[in-house]
């Protein structure tokens, strides 16, 4: 637009509206003022039209525009000119009457310094202000300066002006005008400039938000009315910025992303063209530029009401890829993010979920911690937020590695189960969602740890069953979680109570001792107590200084003594519990200290000592919940619990707490209850009530009689005609809580003995349980009377005898239900003649002898003690069973063990070797226990070396964690009791390698002392154990394991000392010991910290003259057993590729060795020592036998039949790596068909080919081998050999005739002159 030249008057005068004087300079500032007044008012009343009026008040227009009033100092002259300037452009619109583009300029900023008169609205001339904004924002008399070069710096100062007078005590009149102003320069200017978008964008960085709110506000409306011009130049300044860097363009460059996050939440339009520019960003190579776009888009993508993620996928995923960066700041931003994400937007957690699985394994601690911390604040706000696998994550990290991040995982879990189990905050569903965690939780208390220990001990008294509930909502609480966890949180919750009950016991020891005298061996004594019980503490080195620390502080005040002993008397009350740790805590607080190590100690103990959930009330509520749900008044369905579960678990719990808390039920209400329990037809039931009469009844004699004569009646029915459990239950009651116990039990035994009757197998089993338990708890009462009954009854006629015919089905095992009564009967009558010995507890009459002549017998028939083929195979498993664990059970009573013949350990130990993998598995965890109760001799640990045998891979594992279990507990056995280092040689793990030799030499598979075969499977089975006893040197150990070894040559073997071969085996078995040890260990050569001692029973004394310095390995055996030689095919044509690794033994491995399983043994040697036994193809694999299901299968086919492999559970990486050779490996039996179980061979196979050959019998392990008397030759076809339980590949035929042989199992060589001894003939050797 052009400005008119318009013309003063002629004359030059300027007219002033009537009664307004000249107003020069010369007049004051008030006369100024005054007539301005009246020249605004006359300007206010004029209107467009006014021509006359217009052209009379041009001069005077034209005047108000001069220096002299824009440069005014007085502050109401400037806004009322301001005033009649603003009118002027409204009048004279839309042209303006001044010409110069300098005087608009002048004028335009002018009138915008005076808007900033608006800021106060308080002042006296504020409406003059509004209605210079009014009017300028009603006309838009901006838009004139779009004419003008430099228009910008207007708007510029115009922004600036209005967002900085801009406040909370303008109404929205100020607010409309302003935007108005605002806007129209905007959306009809012909594009914004960067300094003017700098002016709006600059009020929304976070800085200037806090500073001024009403100034963010105006800036985001500004940019909504804006949004469709603007919204090119937000594109173009981002685009400057992030893509091509120039960061001179702003000076917000630096605050891009506070302001895209802003804009995003302003309106999301206005970043169109820019969020593919951010996904152009997220990969660059600058991992803090990452980190910062990673931060921006996590809070656009986690707001609240953002589409982002559905609007642009591309983005969406191009940032769940973040969660993959290397950069860990980065990584660990997006699991931050995800929390938000999980609740503002649950759509997106499938797509979140496969990330978190990743970052959850991240090997950044507190990644893993963060995210357990985003599931569960999500879990926490809604649980449908977060779905199974989710919480899935959470569980896993239960098990990590790092203290912190089990620590949140498991508390994260309780809190879960506090809200949706304890107070059912979101229904059953999701209850019945989160109910496992109880169990989870539970479980962890099996690990090492004693922070697991400690957390889950806190989670169950906080979280689970919270102990600041009333006492009857508590054991409500307790009744129904105990009826719902799965077996092992049962035994977990159980282990729980027993530890806070020995650690209960402890410090009642150590309060003990501070009431004797003051002696060195009170001190001894004490400092030990001190030390155990700082096992029990987190990090038990600062705890053992505490404790003594502690232990000092007892010794000096007398009351804290007294309050530590009331809360651990067993009458001790919860509520008086929390006032004593109240008590304890106070005096032991220190004001001065605010972070007290020693205290927080002391409170982690006093929380495990207290009793904080059990005393009389409470088992007295337990009581009644029990008996309202055998009246069926309970709440037991609306709990989710059946009756009759609740029941039975409600006994179950009560039986645990009568071990640990048994003062807490002597009461008539709580006996009247139980004896109720002891009439219910649940076997279980009244097994539990029995036992806890037997726990807590010692009182009931003398306190209450009237219990008493009612329960006597019942103890003797239950042991006469109960079950077998109740009655041994019962006999141990009478023991425990008669005075007249004799008397009891004599009434007992009498009816029971002159009624055993033989012909009636399934009547016989109870009172042979109470005999034998009789007999063991009264034996001066009852040896005598005992004898006649082991020896008429039970050997002669019970066990001598067979009366029925068992199943032939070929099975191995079979379920306990399905074992016939007169199997049963015997496995009992073997525990009686046990029980008998471990009373009498000597062997004056020499009856131990005879019993383990018959029980060795009996494994060596292979419990088919008879021999007249009557007995099935399965229960000839279990007297194999029952014989092998009477003689390790015989074997913890001294008197016994000392008489148990080197020939008998040894039949005892291949029981660990049985063809029956149910036989092996229950053989080893019987010896296990023992062990590690440091009940059984140290010889039985060396049974587990036979364990490199067994085909099927868990064992093998479970065999190694036995003893990496047993050495840890004796090693630290030793530590804590000074007294053991006399007993060294019963304790000290390294002492089991004697028996490991001796009993590997006499190992039934050990014929032929070259073979290489067998060579390699002794030395598997050495180092099956030497590997974990070498893992630490401790004090030279492998110097002291060598030099054992060397004393071992210098002796010759007790059992046949005078046989060369037998001493030849021992010297071979010695020499790859001192090879592996060797090969294994670069400290053997050091000086051996003791001389060892060799038990006499398995050798010689070393003669002095005897100096045996031969090597009994040859070149070509050592050659074998280093560098492990590739194996011969077997008969199905398995073919073992060696691997090619210099200096070490190649190692191979059959398909089908590994049954389905990916547990690793992990013992392989890492030295040049090999591994073939646990890995070999033996039998059971080449066979088709699948000994890693319930009941292995072996099959025997006299033709070769080719068949599809059997299929593992699971595929080990290196079975997959080499499967392609399944072609040369030979194919596996198929799986046989349901009931084909534990076979030992098809029907037709044991009868003679139609050739008339036989079939070769299959080797076993644990009989040797029997003369055969001349002309016999009809029966050597079914001569059994020692090899239980490892059935051998045959070597390869080379014989025409091999073909079809393939598959037969070929036994070891036999000589022709053995033969079977008669059954008449065995029964004598029983008598000698």
């Amino acid at each position: 637009m052009e400005f008119p030249q318009q013309q003063k008057p002629a004359d030059g005068k300027i007219i002033y509206p009537p009664g307004v004087k000249e107003i020069t300079d010369k007049i004051t500032n008030d006369e100024v003022v005054k007539r301005l007044k009246m020249v605004v008012k006359t300007f206010m009343d004029m209107d467009q039209d006014s021509e006359d009026e217009k052209q009379q008040y041009l001069p005077l227009a034209l005047h108000l525009a001069s220096e002299f009033f824009l440069r005014n100092p007085n502050k109401d002259v400037r806004l009322l000119v301001a005033c009649c300037l603003a009118d002027i452009f409204r009048i004279y619109a839309p042209e303006a009457p001044y010409t110069s583009h300098d005087k608009l300029k002048d004028i335009f900023l002018f009138i915008t310094r005076q808007l900033k008169g608006l800021e106060d609205t308080k002042s006296p001339q504020f409406n003059r202000y509004f209605y210079l904004l009014e009017n300028i924002a009603w006309v838009k008399s901006y838009n004139i300066c779009f004419e003008l070069e430099d228009c910008n710096e207007i708007f510029i100062q115009l922004f600036k002006t209005l967002f900085s007078v801009i406040n909370n005590s303008h109404n929205q009149k100020v607010h409309m005008h302003m935007l108005d102003l605002m806007s129209s320069i905007i959306m009809e200017g012909d594009g914004v400039t960067q300094e003017l978008l700098d002016s709006i964008l600059i009020n929304l960085i976070p800085a200037h938000k806090n500073l001024n709110k009403q100034a963010f506000d105006l800036s985001k409306v500004l940019l909504k009315r804006t949004v469709q011009t603007i919204e090119t130049c937000i594109a173009n300044f981002f685009n400057q910025v992030l893509v091509l860097g120039k960061s001179s363009v702003s000076d917000l460059s630096e605050h891009v992303f506070d302001l895209i996050q802003e804009l995003f939440a302003i309106d999301p339009p206005l970043l169109l063209s820019v969020m593919p520019q951010l996904e152009f960003k997220l990969k660059s190579n600058d991992g803090e530029e990452r980190l910062a776009v990673v931060r921006l888009l996590a809070k656009l993508f986690g707001a609240k009401d953002s589409e982002l993620a559905t609007q642009n996928r591309p983005l969406w995923q191009c940032f769940l890829g973040r969660f993959n960066d290397i950069h860990v700041p980065v990584r660990l931003e997006c699991v931050k993010f995800a929390s938000h994400c999980l609740m503002n937007h649950p759509d997106l957690a499938k797509d979140l979920t496969e990330f978190l699985k990743v970052r959850s394994h991240d090997p950044e601690e507190a990644i893993r911690h963060d995210v357990i911390v985003t599931i569960i604040t999500a879990g926490k706000k809604d649980l449908c937020l977060v779905n199974d696998q989710l919480l899935g994550f959470v569980r896993e990290r239960t098990l990590d590695k790092r203290w912190r991040v089990r620590k949140e995982a498991m508390m994260g879990l309780a809190q879960l189960y506090k809200k949706y189990c304890l107070h059912h905050e979101a229904g059953k569903d999701a209850a019945q969602k989160v109910s496992w965690i109880k169990d989870k939780l539970l479980h962890i208390y099996y690990q090492n740890s004693i922070d697991d220990k400690l957390l889950v001990e806190k989670i169950f008294a906080q979280y689970m069953v919270p102990h600041n509930l009333e006492t009857q909502e508590k054991m409500k609480c307790l009744y129904y979680l105990y009826s719902c966890l799965d077996p092992n949180a049962v035994k977990a919750l159980n282990e729980m109570w027993k530890c806070q009950n020995m650690l209960r016991s402890q410090v009642r020891e150590l309060l003990d001792l501070h009431k004797q005298p003051t002696s060195e061996a009170n001190s001894a004594a004490m400092f030990g107590k001190l030390m155990t019980i700082a096992k029990n503490l987190p990090d038990p080195g600062k705890a053992q200084d505490f404790m003594k620390k502690f232990n000092q502080v007892l010794g000096e005040d007398e009351k804290l003594r007294v309050q530590l002993e009331l809360l651990i008397s067993p009458t001790c009350s919860c509520k008086q519990a929390d006032v004593c740790v109240r008590e304890i805590t106070r005096k032991l607080a220190n004001p001065k200290q605010p972070t007290n190590p020693f205290l927080e100690m002391v409170k982690f103990l006093l929380e495990r000592i207290a009793p904080v959930h059990i005393d009389s009330e409470a088992i007295s509520a337990l009581v009644k919940l029990l008996n309202k749900s055998i009246e069926g008044t309970a709440d037991d369905e609306e709990e989710g619990v059946p009756p009759d579960a609740a029941i039975r678990s409600g006994l179950e719990l009560l039986k645990v707490l009568s071990f640990t808390h048994p003062t807490s039920f002597h009461s008539a209400e709580t006996y009247e209850s139980l004896l109720q329990c002891l009439k219910m037809e649940d076997e279980k039931v009244a097994e539990a009530a029995i036992q806890i009469f037997r726990n807590t009844g010692h009182k009931i004699e003398t306190e209450l009689p009237q219990i008493r004569s009612t329960l006597i009646p019942i103890l003797h029915q239950k042991a006469k005609r109960g079950t077998p459990h109740q009655a041994k239950q019962a006999v141990h009651c009478i023991h425990a809580i008669f005075h007249n116990k004799e008397v009891q039990l004599a009434q007992i035994f009498e009816p029971l003995s002159r009624s055993l009757n033989a012909d009636v197998p399934e009547q016989l089993i109870t009172p042979l349980v109470s005999l034998g338990h009789i007999s063991m708890l009264a034996p001066d009462q009852f040896a005598s009377p005992m004898k006649s009954i082991v020896a008429n009854f039970i050997v002669k006629d019970l066990l001598m005898n067979d009366r029925s015919v068992g199943n032939k089905n070929g099975k191995l095992w079979c379920p306990d239900e399905e074992v016939s009564p007169e199997v049963l009967a015997k496995v009992h009558a073997i525990k009686l003649l046990v029980r008998w010995l471990l009373g009498m507890r000597n062997n004056q009459s020499k009856s131990a002898n005879s019993t383990l002549r018959l029980l060795s017998a009996m494994l060596v028939s292979e419990g088919d003690l008879t021999e007249q083929k009557k007995i099935s195979k399965s229960d000839m498993s279990r007297l194999r069973l029952a014989a092998g664990g009477a003689i390790m059970k015989l074997s913890q009573e001294p008197c016994y063990h000392e008489i148990i013949t080197p020939e008998q350990f040894q039949l005892s130990a291949l029981v660990i070797n049985d063809e029956c993998y149910q036989v092996r598995q229950i053989f080893a965890q019987k010896v296990h226990v023992a062990l590690v109760k440091l009940q059984l001799p140290l010889e039985y640990m060396s049974i587990f070396s036979l364990c490199a045998k067994d085909p099927v891979k868990e064992r093998r594992a479970h065999a190694r964690q036995c003893l990496l279990k047993n050495i840890s507990v004796r090693r630290e056995y030793i530590k804590q009791n000074p007294m053991a280092h006399e007993k060294l040689l019963s304790l000290l793990p390294e002492y089991v390698v004697p028996y490991m030799i001796h009993l590997l030499a006499h190992d039934p598979d050990f014929t032929k002392p070259q073979d290489s075969e067998q060579l390699r499977d002794i030395k598997e089975c050495l180092w099956f154990m030497l590997e974990v006893l070498m893992t630490k040197n401790e004090n030279n150990s492998h110097a002291f394991l060598k030099k054992m070894v060397d004393n071992i040559k210098q002796t010759k073997d007790a059992q046949a000392p005078d046989d060369p071969k037998t001493n030849e085996k021992l010297y071979i078995v010695c020499d790859i010991a001192l090879f592996v040890i060797v090969n294994k260990s670069t400290t053997y050569h050091l000086e051996s910290p003791k001389d060892p001692v060799l038990p006499t029973k398995f050798f010689t004394p070393p003669d002095k003259d005897f100096i045996n310095d031969k090597e009994y390995l040859s070149l070509e055996a050592r050659t074998v057993l280093l560098t492990g030689k590739p194996k011969p095919a077997s008969v199905l044509g398995t073919v073992n590729k060696p691997l090619s690794v210099t200096g070490k033994r190649p190692y191979n491995r059959t398909a089908g060795s590994e049954t389905g399983s990916n547990v690793s043994g992990n013992s392989e040697p890492s030295s040049p020592s090999g591994n073939k036994g646990r890995e070999q193809g033996t039998d059971a694999s080449e066979t088709g036998a699948s000994e890693n299901e319930e009941n292995p299968v072996i099959l025997l086919s006299v033709t070769p039949v080719k068949t599809e492999p059997v299929k593992n559970k699971e595929v080990n990486s290196e079975q997959s790596a080499t499967g392609n050779d399944s072609a040369e490996r030979g194919k596996k039996r198929a799986a046989p068909a349901d009931g084909s179980e534990n076979m030992h061979q098809n029907p037709e196979e044991d009868q003679p080919d139609e050739m008339g050959g036989p079939v070769p019998p299959k080797p076993r392990r644990g009989r040797p081998p029997k003369s055969q008397t001349p002309g016999s030759t009809e029966k050597s076809s079914e001569a059994k050999t020692g090899g239980r339980g490892r059935k051998r590949a045959a070597p390869t035929l080379e014989s025409p005739g091999g073909l079809e042989a393939a598959n037969v199992k070929v036994p070891k060589q036999q000589k022709d002159t053995e033969a079977k001894k008669a059954p008449a003939q065995r029964q004598m050797d029983l008598q000698r």
